[in-house]
């Protein structure tokens, strides 16, 4: 009934930048934490970033001072820029959301993922 769609994924050379984008839709009462997990080739999945809904946000020590998530609450989507990328940065990342039916029923909610590659 809640759907997180990411888009952004791509190809780009070391140094480069991309932006992931995800947004949420669906029966929504409120949305709370938002964020990006990735999961490197061969690897377990890592958190990334997450935000507050008043926009406290906290980050992988891995990409501090590289990646920045802010979010539209308006809008319920959630955004990663991501620069100076980095080959180990090679992973699927995937859109997560802490949703609120109602009042009182909340439930983590993924994105399908999307894939960033980074690679000369």
């Amino acid at each position: 009934q809640v759907q997180l769609v990411e888009s952004g994924g791509g190809l780009v050379q070391p140094g480069g930048s991309l932006k992931l984008t995800c947004a949420a839709s669906g029966s929504i009462y409120r949305i709370t934490d938002m964020g990006w997990d990735r999961q490197p080739p061969g690897k377990e999945r890592e958190l990334v970033a997450t935000i507050t809904n008043d926009g406290r946000a906290n980050y992988a020590d891995s990409v501090k001072g590289r990646f920045t998530i802010s979010r539209d609450n308006a809008k319920n989507t959630v955004v990663l820029q991501m620069n100076s990328l980095k080959p180990e940065d090679t992973a699927v990342y995937y859109c997560k959301a802490m949703v609120y039916y109602t009042p009182i029923a909340v439930r983590q909610c993924w994105g399908q993922g999307t894939q960033v590659t980074v690679s000369s």
